[in-house]
């Protein structure tokens, strides 16, 4: 029963939200409806748990509305509707999506929003798996669930920001008790059945291709294990034919994306068995598309090691000239590239320097030992 309240708590408060709701008043009726289907279901399950949870989240919403000043009262004589009918049965979770990622939120306000409000957690597990305390993590809800109030359910929704809030939850991967990536993973497959874009499927894709290397980028003791020298029979199959499958439907549409370029690198990876059967010149060609898309220098660092893949290390160290050095893992980049044109000295140093500007204790390690191989 948990699973399916959790499922059915963000369609529901998203129906009271299309119907004029208060964001924050419709989630307290919300959550006293579910707390009241704890009590009841076991012994009295209803028909239409959705229609059941509809009618009394409507109904504890307008008892607190009544319960409060005369204008209130009057905007209440506006929003009242009648019970959930056939109308009701579609799926307002888009609606609360698209509020919830509304550009006039800073990102981690709508990473908090989107996680308790569409993904039905509770604020003290975002809060764990962001590593912040529970009331600083409820201040930050409470902030953007009155920006929503303030912008209101006619403003028009914005897809790319919506797509970089879900990536943005993505990243985080696993944290405390909540699997973010698999979170997220199931936020975007929910946007994928409401929107033909083809770049949600190239979120989904992106990933989903992602998500299948997971056993196999630690060891053990947690040590970062490169792509290349990753066990790929740890690699999820079904996982990558999955996104493989979603990709290909998301091009046939014939509108490129970055998410749809950025799936079609981390493909071509996934159908390698082996790192030195790698299709670098695939990855490059990507590479510019994805260049084409997009200023980022990110991905011009990254292109820069398939260059030095396709043309040989000196080129791709001579692409790595034209990105700022301030992007994260610019020194890491130039050292495996010195590495591979045998400079094994100058490697070192900037393997070294790369460690100190490491963003996580996995990948310091990592370029520690890297730094200490060729220190011998």
């Amino acid at each position: 029963m948990d699973t399916l309240l959790r499922d059915l708590g963000p369609q529901v408060l998203g129906v009271l939200v299309r119907r004029g709701a208060d964001f924050a008043a419709a989630e307290d009726a919300v959550q006293e409806a579910l707390v009241e289907a704890v009590r009841r279901w076991p012994d009295d399950p209803p028909a239409e748990p959705k229609g059941w949870l509809v009618t009394v989240a409507w109904r504890r919403f307008l008892d607190a509305q009544r319960s409060d000043s005369a204008r209130q009262r009057r905007e209440l004589a506006q929003v009242e509707t009648p019970p959930p009918g056939p109308t009701e049965q579609h799926d307002d979770t888009l609606l609360l999506l698209f509020l919830c990622c509304h550009p006039s939120l800073t990102p981690a306000s709508s990473v908090a929003l989107t996680l308790r409000a569409v993904g039905g957690l509770t604020t003290r597990q975002i809060a764990e798996a962001y590593l912040v305390p529970e009331a600083t993590m409820a201040q930050r809800i409470s902030r953007a669930k009155r920006a929503v109030a303030d912008v209101g359910i006619g403003a028009p929704g914005d897809l790319g920001t919506v797509l970089k809030v879900l990536y943005l939850i993505f990243n985080e991967g696993y944290s405390g008790e909540v699997d973010l990536a698999a979170e997220a993973i199931r936020l975007t497959r929910q946007l994928a059945g409401s929107s033909d874009e083809p770049e949600v499927g190239g979120l989904l894709a992106l990933m989903l291709l992602h998500h299948a290397r997971r056993a196999a980028r630690f060891t053990a003791d947690g040590s970062l294990v490169p792509l290349a020298e990753q066990d790929r029979s740890r690699w999820d199959g079904h996982a990558i034919a999955e996104g493989v499958v979603v990709l290909q439907a998301a091009l046939a549409r014939d509108r490129l994306g970055e998410y749809q370029a950025q799936a079609a690198i981390a493909a071509l990876h996934a159908d390698a068995r082996t790192a030195e059967e790698t299709d670098w010149s695939q990855i490059l060609e990507w590479y510019d598309e994805l260049a084409r898309l997009t200023d980022s220098p990110v991905v011009a660092l990254n292109r820069a090691v398939a260059v030095g893949a396709v043309d040989g290390p000196l080129a791709g160290l001579r692409a790595v000239e034209q990105v700022p050095d301030d992007v994260p893992r610019h020194a890491a980049v130039r050292a495996y590239l010195h590495e591979q044109a045998g400079n094994r000295e100058l490697a070192h140093d900037l393997y070294v320097v790369a460690a100190s500007r490491a963003t996580s204790a996995a990948e310091r390690d990592h370029l520690t030992r890297q730094a200490a191989r060729l220190h011998r």
